[in-house]
């Protein structure tokens, strides 16, 4: 799941099996295809099929199968018939959800993303109920044993190119952008030969909510499975301050 900066999570969220892998895959082969519609099969012209290439390598997605994504999408474009629909919501105890989707069906769509709420007794409310909670932000994350250059030289780097922040954990850094300079902000980095962990577009929460009922905690838990298990569902974000062995 999206939506937490905590970095405990990141090795975490690398340690899937294979068929967490193939769903993440799915998901990033939808966004390809939205991707090469909208602005064709060249990612030197086409800035956003660049970020997701980037974002699937990042999630160790193998070259051969990005390529054979976007051929396919080439190919087949009149067929890619996908639609962005996006969705907001409270979980236990006033939590913020933010659901992202795309979709062929937005009527089964919208179902499946009610009942995950509805399960977790929670409720779907209306758009921009919980979104002014979040801030939009580009979000890059490097692993330290990965990389080569020190906090300094890399802060610098990340600045120079237009990042807003620069934060340095245990094990990682974390570089944080406008929605806008995230573009020029990663290939800097990957021109730099700098490894990112993760490179994306995400939402991040302004604060966190902490829940302490056993109930709360296992509703929230039973609405975020459900919806990673949507095949439709490419992302969630919510301000639960959850344990870092959960998400």
């Amino acid at each position: 799941m999206s939506g937490h900066s905590k970095f405990a999570n990141i090795k975490h969220k690398k340690e899937k099996n294979d068929a967490a892998k193939g769903k993440i895959f799915t998901r990033l082969g939808r966004e390809i295809a939205v991707a090469v519609k909208e602005g064709g099969p060249d990612p030197s012209n086409n800035s956003k099929l660049k970020d997701i290439v980037a974002k699937a390598k990042s999630n160790n997605m193998p070259n051969e199968t990005i390529e054979r994504s976007i051929k396919k999408a080439a190919g087949d474009v009149n067929n890619v018939n996908y639609e962005f629909v996006s969705y907001e919501g409270y979980g236990p105890s006033g939590t913020a959800i933010i659901v992202e989707a795309l979709t062929d069906n937005k009527n089964r769509t919208a179902a499946n993303v009610r009942n995950a709420f509805t399960k977790g007794n929670g409720n779907v409310g209306t758009q921009g109920c919980v979104s002014f909670m979040f801030d939009t932000k580009g979000q890059i994350i490097i692993d330290k044993e990965e990389c080569g250059k020190d906090a300094d030289e890399l802060m610098m780097l990340a600045l120079d190119a237009g990042a807003d922040d620069f934060g340095e954990e245990e094990d990682s850094f974390e570089i944080l952008t406008t929605e806008e300079a995230f573009s020029a902000v990663r290939e800097a980095l990957e021109n730099a030969g700098v490894p990112m962990l993760e490179a994306e577009v995400t939402r991040l929460p302004q604060t966190y909510v902490t829940l302490t009922a056993e109930d709360d905690i296992r509703m929230i838990q039973r609405t975020l499975d459900l919806l990673d298990e949507d095949d439709d569902v490419q992302n969630v974000y919510h301000n639960w301050d959850a344990p870092d062995d959960v998400e």
